[in-house]
């Protein structure tokens, strides 16, 4: 039979193997596509146990079902749901358009996976292995879900589209060529980005990158032992918060909230430069609990950005710097203890309206932070704090800062 009289009637090409041609009837009936052993070890799609040919598809047959497949039986919607399927070659969707759903789970992928330009509903990688994700300009209605997958070589996301949800929990992501983890240089998510628990092994770059609601890092672990920086985003635009906080241990499904009382929880760790230059953020940037490991060389720099609230309650950096150069926020939530001593803190041009300290802040030891970011003599740090202080009722004081 002729390729395309199977598409007119549904039939199933002569030229399909045994797990091409279930795959074909479960696209038609919108079902999901189930090829597991029921063996953990022999179905950890990360694992070192081969699958043979009775799991394994091609892509081109893939790409096929979901570009011009056939149509869905009577009363049926197709879509595309595979669980612990192998596809062997790339599969490549650049410049397609894909309307069926999309779902793999557990899946693996034995070369990139190709989607330039391509666009979707909806799609959905859950726990699936994947060499490469390439996809620079790609769009979708609806959501791009990630989560657990694992991608060796890098995901490419250079201005992608994304409808509404962007979900990369528990990824673990190794560097490209050039060295990034994750390139998403101008992309935009219409609503939420959530990368709780993952894992960052090369440069994640979000410059001029654009959030809808908020940005979640929570539980993070960035890494970039072969370069500056390990967040490289200067440019940001979040409409509400961005989470560097830490986030609960052990339940696949992540609530996006404070880890309740008890749960085994993992900060957000950052060993590298962190660079959030010119953002701007609706609510609040948060770094309750983070923890940044710089080398001498390396900054958290946060020159310029706009928040009204700063939650600087993170762990004291040992080395490195944290520039808060021409920043403008309306509250600084602070700790005594988070911030960095002497030639470690520069914030010329930084103005602030209010203080929230979170513990004990006395006045000398504010004076003594004023004292820690100013080399040489220079009012204006003194004169804002006092100005702060005298706002907020507390005249002894401002004349104490003043004086000092």
């Amino acid at each position: 039979m002729t390729e395309g009289a199977a598409l007119r009637t549904g039939d199933i090409p002569d030229d399909l193997t045994a797990a091409e041609a279930g795959m074909w009837q479960a696209f038609r009936s919108g079902t999901v596509y189930d090829l597991r052993s029921g063996d953990s070890v022999i179905d950890d799609p990360h694992g070192g146990q081969p699958w043979g040919p009775e799991r394994t598809v091609r892509a081109r047959i893939v790409c096929w079902l979901l570009l011009d497949g056939p149509p869905a039986l009577a009363g049926r919607v197709s879509s595309l749901k595979l669980t612990g399927v192998q596809i062997n070659d790339s599969m490549d969707l650049s410049g397609g358009t894909v309307v069926p759903y999309v779902e793999l789970t557990g899946c693996r992928f034995e070369q990139e996976v190709r989607l330039p330009e391509a666009r979707f509903t909806t799609v959905r990688l859950v726990d699936c292995s994947v060499p490469r994700l390439e996809a620079a300009r790609v769009q979708t209605e609806g959501d791009l879900h990630l989560p657990r997958c694992r991608f060796l070589s890098g995901i490419r996301l250079t201005d992608a589209q994304i409808g509404t949800d962007l979900l990369l929990n528990q990824a673990i992501v190794y560097r490209d060529r050039s060295g990034r983890s994750i390139a998403a240089d101008g992309l935009n998510v219409g609503q939420d980005l959530q990368a709780e628990l993952l894992e960052s092994h090369g440069e994640l770059s979000l410059r001029s990158a654009t959030v809808g609601v908020s940005l979640s890092l929570r539980g993070a672990r960035l890494r970039n032992p072969y370069g500056r920086l390990a967040l490289n985003a200067p440019q940001l635009t979040v409409e509400r918060t961005l989470y560097l906080t830490p986030a609960g241990v052990g339940g696949l499904q992540l609530s996006g909230r404070t880890p309740a009382q008890g749960t085994r929880v993992q900060r957000f760790e950052c060993q590298g430069g962190l660079r959030l230059d010119d953002g701007r953020f609706g609510d609040a940037v948060d770094l309750d609990g983070a923890r940044l490991v710089l080398s001498d060389d390396q900054e958290l720099s946060l020159r310029r950005i706009q928040v009204p609230e700063l939650r600087f309650l993170g762990e004291r950096p040992q080395r490195g710097k944290v520039v808060l150069s021409g920043a403008r926020i309306v509250n600084l939530v602070d700790r005594a203890s988070s911030w960095p001593g002497p030639g470690h803190l520069h914030m010329p041009g930084f103005t602030y309206e209010n203080l929230v300290p979170q513990g004990p802040f006395p006045l000398a030891v504010r004076l003594e932070w004023v004292a820690a970011a100013t080399a040489e003599y220079n009012p204006d740090p003194y004169e804002r704090l006092a100005a702060v202080l005298r706002a907020g009722g507390e005249d002894e004081d401002a004349r104490e800062v003043l004086l000092a």
